[in-house]
């Protein structure tokens, strides 16, 4: 459902929360390296991020990338509206261009339940809740 911009702008923005707890800044190649994402495509994501005030980012030897705000203020539905639009949501599953309420596809109505669940957690969700899951054993990621 999500484009591999979106993936990566979420597997960075988690990788930013764990390791910027104290402070410092992230580096772009510490974060593509561990993440194995292009540090050119990492780059373009990144400022993206910086851009709609979810990141900073800061030059020089110590720079690099920080959350803006507390992890806890930043729900999920940003970083999908950010990189992959407020469109994503209302796109055919099965890739019809003149699918709608009126005019459904085969799995239409069925897409649509599961969409509107998936904006509604993803909207409830914050990247606080994640870092909190994580920390506590509930989730598993290879960041550390």
């Amino acid at each position: 459902m999500f484009s591999k911009s979106c993936q990566y702008a979420f597997q960075s923005v988690i990788y930013i929360a764990l390791h910027s707890q104290s402070g410092a800044c992230v580096g772009l190649k510490v974060i593509a390296d561990h993440q194995e994402i292009p540090n050119h495509f990492l780059s373009k994501i990144l400022q993206i991020l910086v851009r709609n005030n979810i990141l900073i980012s800061t030059k020089g030897p110590n720079g690099g990338f920080a959350l803006k705000k507390s992890s806890n203020n930043i729900r999920l539905i940003e970083v999908v509206e950010i990189i992959d639009g407020h469109g994503i949501f209302d796109r055919c599953g099965i890739g019809l261009k003149e699918c709608s309420d009126t005019n459904p596809c085969p799995i239409h109505f069925d897409y649509k339940q599961i969409k509107e669940k998936i904006k509604q957690l993803l909207s409830e969700k914050t990247l606080g809740d994640l870092i909190k899951d994580i920390e506590m054993g509930k989730s598993i990621v290879s960041y550390r």
